[in-house]
């Protein structure tokens, strides 16, 4: 078993002169490696040691993801220090005071970018000794350092004392804390992961069961870095392999970075990339865009391609298979004359993506598949360091999971903690050298999470007969009929999203009520365009009715007489729905920092409609207050 940075030096030996991070100076990609990234690491270590730095002092990272994001994690850990990740999403709120404060950070490494939350919030962070800035700011405030003086103390430091870093390093475990990693606050306060050293290289390891990569790759990393999928699979997995990581090119806001991204595909021309379930569908959406744009014949020819490679391509591991075998001259002239020209948007070098951070619809799935560059799920949590399964070239099936990784044990239990048989859905429960050592001043979390060694996830799933997990939502976040019966809604939330086009987000809600209800939030551009298309002789308000109507129209497809009305038991289906006055976003703290719907905060924020829709006046879907929460969205 060995630490991080056992296994950062033992890849320095093996892959010395391999580039290992990417990041855009002077207008280009320029490389930076392995040998060189350990001497920057080994230079700002010394620093670190020079003004103090303890084993076993937290000191927390706010920075967009860029070189000096990896050298300063592994310059903390070489000083036997925890790391103490934070999203650059985070605001200069009590989000973040919480994660400073409760951790007792010491030093705050932070970006230009990022250094005017410090600012905001510093009177607050008493235990905060030092903020070090990595970018050049025009005045330093009082205890601000820049990261260039840093390394300037680091090596001075070497030069009187050349042992100090390999003698700090020695005291180094694998056991120790590598990183106090905080919840995405989907429980009223975030709590701190502690993940050790060998967390994350057993990880690591395990990432490995079913899939290898060449040491040429290479990864464009737009998740932060300090998401633990990005971390663990893009950051320490391509290390692992003796491969290479881009970032990409910071913008002065995530709009710009956005846009960067675009362009850092094409100059990086990466061979893997990390994906969520909210990027895989603003690929599509520009994907189709631009075939759109291409004509009806493009786009008919376009949709009649897609069909026919998803039937070729039937779950994944029987692709091409039987009968199909006979089309397959198809599938190549299709690929020739449609799919290729897309991949080149991505570089040209594009293999596939992993998915992870949430749960990817198999219709993504089943679209970039026949695009010939799969998107494979896999599923974990911060808990696991994150990865437990993982879809890979040589082992997947679309709409899964994947398999379980090697040297990680799973099961599915019920309620009362019994193990089920394959196939019955319960709560995920893992067990392995991943899994955290627990909640960082957190103990009775920690214990109702993980019991004899086994962590409780809080996902529900189950294993198929041929061990492939598939994540259903979760577990204790389940719909609850007035009788005590049970069902997951995320599996109905994103079924809604996909075949009601005016519908941008929704979510059900039912806890012991007498029906279930629905909370939607519209499509903005399709409900404007919708309006568009609108006999002008109508007035606004009968223009509203009838989106209302439509919408209403849409969600009737699963009920009975509907085109999908075997889809989903009719009780979990909404009986009363309401258009809200405002979307989920990160900023009203409706959606976490992976994009996911906070379900607590969401019924907390709109208790007031939830009631409203137990009411008689709830369930008229085309109603004045739905007319009025409706014009909030048109433009």
């Amino acid at each position: 078993m060995i630490s991080i940075i056992d296994y950062f030096e033992e890849k320095v030996n093996r892959y010395g002169d391999h580039p290992l991070l990417w990041e855009k100076k002077d207008g280009r990609f320029q490389p930076t490696n392995y040998k060189e990234t350990q001497k920057q690491v080994i230079e700002l270590t010394a620093g670190l040691i020079n003004i103090g730095i303890e084993k076993g002092d937290r000191l927390a990272l706010l920075s967009e993801g860029r070189n000096q994001w990896l050298i300063a994690e592994l310059a903390i850990l070489y000083c036997g220090a925890v790391n103490v990740p934070l999203s650059t999403k985070l605001e200069a709120d009590q989000d973040l005071i919480f994660r400073l404060v409760h951790s007792d950070t010491k030093v705050i490494i932070v970006s230009g970018n990022q250094l005017p939350k410090i600012r905001q919030i510093k009177k607050e962070l008493t235990k905060v000794e030092r903020v070090i800035v990595l970018d050049s700011v025009d005045v330093l405030e009082e205890n601000e350092f820049l990261y260039s003086e840093l390394l300037l103390k680091g090596k001075d430091l070497l030069e009187k004392n050349p042992q100090i870093v390999e003698e700090r390093k020695k005291t180094v475990h694998f056991s120790d804390i590598a990183n106090i990693s905080y919840t995405s606050g989907t429980t009223a306060q975030p709590k701190g992961i502690m993940l050790s050293h060998r967390n994350y290289t057993a990880n690591v390891e395990q990432a490995f069961s079913f899939i290898d990569i060449p040491a040429h790759f290479r990864t464009l990393v737009v998740l932060p870095w300090d998401h633990a999928f990005a971390h663990t699979a893009a950051l320490y997995a391509f290390m692992y392999k003796g491969a290479s990581i881009a970032s990409v090119e910071s913008g002065k806001n995530q709009i710009e970075t956005l846009k960067n991204f675009s362009n850092n595909i094409l100059e990086i021309q990466p061979h893997v990339l990390m994906s969520v379930p909210a990027m895989a569908k603003n690929f599509r959406k520009n994907i189709e865009k631009g075939i759109a744009s291409k004509g009806k014949f493009v786009s008919a020819l376009f949709q009649t391609a897609m069909k026919y490679a998803i039937w070729y391509n039937g779950k994944g591991n029987d692709k091409g298979r039987g009968l199909k075998k006979i089309t397959a001259p198809l599938y190549t002239l299709f690929d020739r004359i449609l799919f290729k020209t897309i991949r080149t948007r991505f570089g040209g070098n594009l293999q596939f993506f992993i998915g992870g951070g949430a749960l990817l619809d198999i219709d993504l799935q089943r679209f970039f598949y026949a695009l010939g560059i799969p998107m494979y799920q896999g599923y974990g949590l911060s808990e696991a360091a994150p990865i437990i399964s993982a879809n890979t070239p040589n082992h997947h099936k679309l709409g899964s999971s994947g398999p379980i990784l090697q040297d990680l044990q799973v099961k599915i239990c019920n309620q009362e903690g019994e193990e089920l048989p394959a196939g019955i859905s319960g709560e995920i429960v893992v067990k392995g050298e991943n899994i955290m050592l627990g909640y960082w001043k957190n103990e009775k979390a920690t214990k109702e999470t993980i019991k004899d060694g086994w962590l409780y996830t809080g996902d529900l799933g189950y294993i198929d007969a041929e061990g492939y997990l598939y994540v259903l939502g979760r577990f204790k976040s389940l719909l609850i009929g007035s009788d005590g019966e049970k069902y997951s809604p995320e599996g109905i939330e994103e079924a809604i999203i996909d075949h009601c086009p005016l519908i941008d987000q929704f979510v059900l809600h039912n806890n012991q009520n007498p029906y279930t209800i629905g909370l939607i939030v519209p499509n903005k551009e399709k409900v404007n365009q919708f309006l568009r298309e609108l006999d002008d002789d109508l007035t606004s308000e009968e223009k509203s009715n009838q989106v209302l109507q439509a919408i209403y129209e849409q969600l009737g497809q699963f009920k009975k007489g509907g085109k999908l009305e075997n889809m989903f038991p009719l009780r979990w289906l909404p009986a009363a729905s309401m258009v809200l006055p405002e979307p989920f976003t990160e900023s009203n703290k409706l959606l976490n920092s992976t994009m996911k719907v906070v379900r607590r905060k969401v019924e907390e924020h709109f208790s007031e409609e939830i009631n409203y829709l137990y009411t008689s006046a709830g369930k008229e879907f085309v109603s004045p207050r739905n007319r009025s929460n409706l014009e909030k969205y048109l433009t």
